[in-house]
């Protein structure tokens, strides 16, 4: 999805919400941080959203602009409507969503996830879409070790998983 596409579906889906706030959760989170972004980070061809102040408008998004909608099959991308309880992320992070709103936007404010939190969601979802999309991020130096590891600590998982996000221990 290009930044122009991200503001295209901001802006219609702010529109059809009547809510001036989304939350973006998903993996295009990164163009609220990044104004320029290397093309593997841009692949996804859906925005994962939720109206930040009428959550129980998401249904109207996805139903107008969502998956398979005549929006998705006029412009080739959609919005895909979450909840805040989609992504397992480490406490504290909506202190810490970074605020993307432009003309494009048509006074709809993003609220996107900060990338070591959009990280720490993925790795933890551990789809290989998630790893792959994790291993970019670190390609392209845009992720800290150190953040990730202050990250990881704020983030409520059991043992097992929580090995699995760490990953291997270097030798």
């Amino acid at each position: 999805m290009k930044r122009q596409d991200f503001e295209h579906v901001v802006r219609a889906s702010g529109a059809i919400a009547a809510d001036d706030e989304l939350v973006v959760i998903g993996s295009q989170a990164v163009h609220g941080q990044f104004p320029e972004l290397p093309a593997s980070l841009t692949i996804s061809a859906d925005l994962n959203v939720y109206p930040k102040n009428c959550p129980e408008k998401a249904a109207n998004i996805d139903g107008a602009i969502g998956e398979l909608s005549m929006f998705h099959e006029s412009y080739g991308y959609y919005a895909q409507c979450v909840g805040p309880e989609t992504a397992i992320l480490p406490t504290g992070w909506e202190s810490r969503l970074i605020r993307y709103a432009s003309p494009a936007t048509g006074g709809v404010t993003a609220l996107c996830l900060e990338v070591h939190d959009l990280a720490i969601a993925k790795l933890v979802a551990g789809r290989r879409k998630d790893i792959d999309f994790c291993t970019e991020l670190v390609r392209h130096e845009m992720i800290d070790h150190g953040a990730m590891t202050d990250r990881l600590a704020l983030t409520a998982l059991d043992t097992e998983r929580r090995e699995l996000v760490k990953g291997p221990r270097p030798r």
